[in-house]
């Protein structure tokens, strides 16, 4: 007989050979999934036996996470600022440090009264959907190469309620665009390097989308296009929010002419990685 204990313990020796690093943790959450039912449910009823279809679909997430496929993407969602986002390996997984761009997109457009964003590389739309959730009366564009990513987008536009104030765009960079202007612009670019790129977990490397995690350069190109030319899609005084990768805050910097731009501010993760960065035009 197959009881939840019995399962978890069959999982979490699976997992660990895979090398997950909280095997008995993962387990859990892959019966959740596969049983539809939350943590509690888990932990109280060890003696439980699930119907074989039940199973069933439990192996196959087993499978699928031995083969260091992420959680996120056997779940098809991924929690950000409150708000469960719909994710499939067409977007990147939302990650918590991005969570201090939306709170810098907020401060400012909160104290400058601003009512029109632009996101550079919308991916899921975590980024400018959280903001628009916050913010009823901002209106968006969001910009992004992948006509797949637009689609998870747009379905989490709808789902949270934000959907007619948020136009979708195919576009490289500002290419989609023409004379569109905007109190604030905001990106979390592909920024790692491509000779990084081998060093990642699996679970990035392998399953993650490439255009949204590289520029397959030195991880700076992308970034550089952005500062270069945000100007002419910005309003007077209007402000670049990027997100950037370890070691970059000093070369990204130099970037913002001094003519054009006031002295960028750097914000930092929560390991003091510099992780936020942010300039006004003059």
């Amino acid at each position: 007989m197959n009881s939840i204990t019995e399962l978890i313990r069959r999982a979490e020796s699976t997992l660990a050979a895979s090398g997950i690093a909280e095997p008995r943790r993962e387990a859990m959450s892959l019966l959740g999934l596969a049983l539809k039912k939350d943590k509690t449910f888990i932990y109280s009823r060890p003696e439980h036996i699930p119907s074989t279809p039940e199973i069933a679909v439990f192996d196959s997430f087993l499978e699928r996470r031995s083969l260091r496929e992420p959680l996120q993407y056997i779940a098809g969602v991924q929690e950000f600022y409150g708000l469960e986002f719909d994710v499939t390996p067409d977007v990147l997984i939302p990650r918590p440090e991005t969570e201090l761009l939306v709170e810098r997109g907020l401060a400012i457009l909160r104290e400058s009264g601003g009512e029109d964003i632009c996101e550079v590389g919308t991916g899921s739309g975590c980024i400018v959907v959280s903001i628009l959730h916050e913010l009823p009366g901002v209106r968006a564009i969001g910009l992004d190469r992948s006509p797949d990513a637009l689609t998870i987008a747009r379905r989490n536009s709808e789902k949270h309620g934000v959907s007619e104030r948020l136009q979708l765009m195919e576009s490289d960079v500002f290419d989609g665009l023409s004379h569109e202007t905007f109190d604030v612009i905001v990106s979390n670019p592909p920024y790692v390097p491509a000779a990084d790129m081998a060093g990642l977990q699996p679970e990035v490397r392998d399953f993650e989308p490439r255009l949204a995690l590289t520029d397959d350069s030195d991880g700076l190109s992308i970034i550089k296009r952005i500062v270069e030319h945000a100007p002419r899609h910005l309003k007077r005084q209007g402000y670049l929010i990027l997100e950037i990768g370890f070691n970059q805050s000093e070369a990204v910097v130099g970037m913002f002419d001094t003519k054009l731009w006031t002295a960028p501010e750097l914000a930092p993760d929560l390991q003091g990685i510099p992780r936020i960065v942010s300039a006004r035009m003059i």
